[in-house]
């Protein structure tokens, strides 16, 4: 029951937020335990739970990473919905990515928190398009995975592709700016 309490904790205090204040506009009312060995997840009533190897590994072969992100283009605009990953409503950052990467048939985690240990680390100058950058949330003290991207270019200036709360609300490429490498994480590399 601890656990149950601690992932419910981490999954709200964790959100693909870039501002606007706790949990965005929008909260989930009805959370589902889901026993995801070796810990219980909470998850959104109808969110579909997406089986990621506790390897990591993850199968590209399917799609290119230029493939990846031009699929991801088509949804710039798509406005901000916290804990949706369908387009008709919004998405969230991780339910942008899980949407993005399920209609290649490639299983990822849900939540941006699981991104954490799936992939391969690259350092942020050698981020190439596809390559996921992760971010802390909005409170950037707090050194956990809250918001997450897909590179879209690395030449003058790394660029990626997300939903975001913020100023753009919704789906947009920005800049990594000081904003965004205050934020910074980590670049995980999945091609």
């Amino acid at each position: 029951m601890k656990l149950l309490i601690f992932m419910f904790t981490v999954i709200f205090s964790i959100s693909c937020q870039s501002g606007n204040g706790f949990l965005g506009r929008e909260t989930v009312d009805t959370l589902v335990a889901v026993k995801k060995d070796p810990v219980t997840v909470l998850l959104p009533v109808g969110d579909s739970i997406i089986p990621v190897a506790n390897s990591g590994a993850v199968d590209t072969k399917k799609v290119s990473p230029a493939e990846l992100v031009l699929y991801a283009k088509e949804f710039v605009g798509v406005l901000y919905k916290y804990a949706s990953s369908d387009p008709q409503q919004g998405f969230d950052c991780s339910g942008f990515i899980t949407y993005v990467f399920n209609h290649f048939g490639i299983s990822v985690p849900r939540s941006s928190v699981d991104f954490t240990n799936v992939g391969t680390e690259v350092p942020k100058d050698k981020a190439t398009t596809g390559d996921l950058i992760l971010f802390t949330g909005t409170d950037s003290t707090v050194r956990i995975v809250g918001h997450m991207g897909i590179v879209t270019e690395n030449n003058d200036t790394l660029r990626f592709i997300h939903s975001t709360s913020g100023k753009a609300d919704g789906v947009t490429i920005t800049a990594l700016n000081n904003y965004y490498l205050g934020r910074f994480v980590k670049v995980v590399r999945f091609f």
